[in-house]
């Protein structure tokens, strides 16, 4: 990215766009809570810096994304899926609060009855139903994805520049109220929820790739 660019293009490198945690990670942070402590805070700085970019940001989900890698991509202006793309935020299944932004922008694009759903039972959906409920802009086959990104930059770059940005900053307001409003409590709330027992069990679980013995602690 330079100072010069207009517009924004943020995809994942490979297979996946962000396929989320690294369980090895997970139970460092399980076993010492002062590492969680330490990342926290660089989730609510990814959330508010990209809801800040005043130029726009089109995601090009070229495969899985899912957590933190899902809420960045829900976060940009226009999102563009491989429509065999896998979306959701399963924090739920590792024990954890959707506290990283989840909770703030789930609810914002499909609504509370859908985002809760979603959020509490971790399952993750095909960008083409992502697409069909309004989570997402637009899924289109693999071979069709650079294309459809280049029509949604050609269409931008066709309109004034600062009536672009700021039409996407004014329209960025409601969520950066509710990013100030939410975020640390969510993510003190994530923390705490890494500090309970079921949380070390679901890691252990889906590490030894069996059924998690939950207790409610």
């Amino acid at each position: 990215m330079t100072a010069s660019s207009d517009i924004i293009i943020l995809t994942g490198h490979g297979r996946a766009f962000s396929a989320g945690g690294d369980f090895d990670w997970f139970a460092e942070q399980i076993a010492d809570p002062r590492m969680f402590r330490d990342i926290g805070w660089d989730a609510k700085r990814i959330v508010t810096s990209l809801l800040d970019i005043e130029k726009p940001v089109i995601c090009r989900l070229n495969g899985a994304a899912a957590g933190l890698g899902a809420t960045i991509a829900l976060l940009c202006d226009i999102i563009i899926a491989d429509e065999n793309a896998l979306i959701g935020d399963p924090h739920v299944k590792v024990g954890l609060v959707a506290g990283d932004g989840g909770a703030v922008i789930w609810p914002q694009l499909i609504g509370y009855a859908r985002a809760k759903e979603y959020l509490m039972t971790g399952d993750l959906l095909k960008a083409s139903e992502a697409a069909r409920i309004g989570l997402i802009n637009h899924a289109v086959p693999s071979e069709q994805l650079d294309a459809k990104v280049a029509e949604i930059v050609a269409k931008l770059q066709a309109n004034p520049r600062w009536a672009v940005r700021w039409t996407k900053t004014i329209t960025n307001q409601p969520l950066k109220a509710a990013v100030a409003q939410m975020m640390d409590a969510s993510i003190a709330y994530e923390m705490m929820s890494n500090m309970t027992a079921d949380r070390a069990e679901a890691v252990a679980a889906m590490r030894e790739k069996r059924k998690p013995n939950l207790t409610g602690e």
